[in-house]
């Protein structure tokens, strides 16, 4: 037995021995398949110091981020905006004050021959910002806001050089613009597709907060192409980030762990204290890119336009519409002659894709045809009346004057609504055209769903659930047998529509 328990246990040990010879074996053979790769996740990483590729490794970070940051930092310039202002003085006007003259008498002259107080005065007005360098001549690239309709233009570098900066062309629409200062071999960005960044990537805010001097801050993507309704640009696909953007970092530059330009930093959420909160948002260097290119070839911004209001589509909407989820772009209006139109898109369809991309919003859709160029023959996939269809649409050019009604979110509740017969004269009162058909709204329970689902007095509801409606009668007949339902409202509001969700409480 003696014997026999010693020899099993030998040959534990043998086996063991085995294994262990093979697990080594493996885990060598995964360290020598490693080798060459960068920390973070990231393959094949390396920080582009100008032209110069400099491999990562652990090496590279045992003092922090120095070696991200201490190419980039040159990169990334303070800018001084000065602007005339007209300011209406604050003094009293003593001169003509009854009190001031009763004690002086007419020696002054008539009333109002003393100093015109009430005169605007002329004013400077200083604006501090920061700006990205983006060719050794001196092209910059900052935000509109930073330069907007100022007078003189100052740009200073890291080596304390300043530089008479000339705004070459701007894009408020985008919140970017261009300048040019007369400089030769500056360090210039190299530019990476931002449409590459993932959530929970590494990124560094690089500026001038506060205007005291350059400024390097670290942080996450937080989110990519966040839109916000169009509470800060007109086209919105922001990249969100929680590194610290404060006042003058605008206009500065967002880079990756390769040290590239992935942003240009515009905006933060203040919750009402002035400073960073954690969320800050930048424009993808894709679209900056793209609107610095068309300013130097153009002279303007070149925009694909499709000639459809399109509005959100949260799971009410979609549920309304008896799609199985939100998201896509809900067309509310067609502009007659439009590539729209002419493409037979309807109003009611809800753009799913655009040449095989998914479209999760409708600040996504404006964004995608803006940056297309007119006369491109694009590809959309819609829903339609329980059923997707392809549908090809040449796009226009969007009119400098041209302004897309801005996509809004519809709360899903509605109750407490008098409606009448609209007439010609109601028409013309309410700026909608006169061949209008429907009811117009002519009160709201401010306390009512209907309120709350902001359907407001003098709108004209067009369609109940997709039905037509002329007159009162109708709109009763449509409302019939909705209770405790969904009911989807079309509704013009001073010549454009949009559609309703509501949901009887």
């Amino acid at each position: 037995m003696r014997e026999a328990n010693v020899s099993k246990h030998g040959w534990k040990w043998y086996f063991s021995v085995l294994l262990a010879l093979a697990l080594g074996a493996f885990v060598a053979a995964r360290i020598l398949e490693g080798r060459g790769r960068s920390v973070l996740g990231a393959e094949k990483v390396s920080l582009k110091t100008d032209s110069n590729p400099v491999p990562v490794s652990l090496a590279d970070f045992k003092n922090g981020f120095t070696s991200v940051l201490q190419p980039a930092l040159p990169k990334v310039v303070n800018i001084s905006s000065t602007k005339l202002v007209k300011r209406q003085s604050q003094m009293p006007d003593l001169f003509n004050d009854p009190l001031f003259r009763q004690f002086f008498g007419d020696q002054l002259g008539p009333q109002s021959s003393g100093p015109q107080s009430s005169q605007p005065q002329t004013e400077r007005e200083y604006s501090l910002g920061s700006g990205v360098i983006l060719s050794p001549d001196g092209y910059l690239l900052t935000n509109n806001h930073v330069v907007a309709g100022a007078s003189d233009v100052e740009v200073f570098t890291q080596e304390r050089q300043k530089y008479k900066a000339k705004v070459v062309g701007t894009d408020p629409r985008t919140d970017v613009a261009v300048l040019k200062i007369e400089a030769s071999g500056l360090p210039v960005f190299t530019l990476t597709d931002s449409s590459n960044l993932k959530v929970g990537d590494i990124v560094f805010a690089i500026g001038n907060p506060f205007g005291v001097g350059e400024t390097a801050t670290m942080g996450i993507v937080s989110a990519t192409g966040r839109a916000l309704g169009g509470t800060i640009e007109h086209y919105e696909d922001f990249i969100q980030t929680d590194a610290a953007i404060n006042p003058g970092n605008s206009g500065g530059a967002l880079v990756d762990i390769h040290g590239d330009l992935v942003g240009i930093n515009t905006a933060i959420i203040t919750g009402g204290g002035g400073g960073n909160q954690g969320v800050g948002f930048a424009i993808p260097i894709n679209m900056a890119r793209n609107i610095m290119e068309q300013i130097l070839q153009h002279g303007r911004v070149i925009r694909g336009h499709l000639g459809a209001t399109v509005q959100g589509v949260d799971p009410d909407m979609a549920k309304a519409f008896g799609l199985s989820h939100g998201g896509g772009a809900l067309v509310a209006d067609v502009e007659a002659g439009s590539p729209a139109a002419k493409a037979g898109i309807e109003r009611g369809d809800i753009i799913l894709e655009v040449d095989g991309q998914a479209i999760n919003s409708s600040d996504d859709l404006s964004v995608r045809v803006s940056e297309t160029p007119p006369g491109t023959t694009v590809h959309l996939k819609i829903f339609r009346s329980g059923q997707t269809k392809d549908v090809a649409v040449t796009l226009g050019e969007l009119s400098e004057k041209a302004e897309a009604t801005p996509s809004a979110h519809v709360p899903a509740v509605l109750d407490g609504v008098q409606v009448e017969n609209l007439t010609l004269e109601l028409a013309g009162q309410l700026g909608i055209p006169p061949k209008t058909a429907g009811v117009v709204v002519t009160s709201v329970d401010s306390s009512s769903a209907a309120a709350a689902a902001d359907l407001e007095r003098g709108d004209v509801i067009q369609e109940v659930n997709r039905k037509p409606v002329h007159n009162v009668t109708e709109f009763g007949g449509a409302l019939a047998g909705t209770s405790g339902k969904p009911v989807l409202l079309l509704v013009n509001r001073g010549g454009s529509t949009r559609y309703l969700v509501v949901q009887p409480r």
